[in-house]
């Protein structure tokens, strides 16, 4: 039940200043994960420990190589981090695929307000034709391109959505 509550709010604070500022801040993030790792001690001892310390690392990887490659911001990936200590290495794992699934609709929505969606489709022809022919362009961002979107709502809706998917914390 605890980590329901911190997980409902964590989201919904984090989801509301990337959706206000772009941002997720780290005094939202640290004190949840300090929170989660003090509950599942608190909860369950060392082994619950081990599987929010699992959990941890599960949401960190998820988001470590978008992030590296400079798609994603930090604070995302942090977010992640904390819904895998709160549930678990199981929970962030199934919650990942909820939240690809919101950033893609996300995503499809950007493209289709801004009107990204002729120029990624040109873009795509590029590559394959430059894939065919042998050649490597240059790569070049578009207005359409540069837009970015609160990732964060996404991950923290993939985390409610998964949560609701397990029938809101009664099994």
């Amino acid at each position: 039940m605890w980590m329901n509550a911190v997980l409902l709010s964590v989201s919904a604070i984090c989801a509301a200043t990337d959706l206000k500022s772009r941002k997720i801040y780290n005094a939202v993030v640290f004190p949840a994960l300090a929170a989660a790792l003090i509950l599942r001690v608190a909860l369950g001892g060392w082994p619950e420990l081990a599987d929010g310390l699992l959990g941890f690392a599960a949401g960190l990887g998820i988001l470590l190589i978008p992030y590296l490659l400079g798609g994603m911001g930090a604070g995302d990936v942090k977010l992640l981090a904390v819904v895998g200590a709160l549930k678990g290495a199981a929970f962030v794992l199934a919650a990942s695929f909820c939240m690809a699934a919101i950033g893609a609709v996300l995503a499809l929505g950007v493209m289709l307000r801004y009107g990204g969606v002729r120029s990624r489709i040109r873009q795509w022809g590029l590559w394959l034709l430059c894939l065919r022919l042998r050649i490597w362009p240059s790569p070049s961002r578009g207005a359409a391109e540069a837009v970015t979107y609160p990732y964060g709502v996404a991950i923290a809706g993939g985390a409610v959505l998964c949560w609701a998917l397990e029938g809101w914390g009664a099994a």
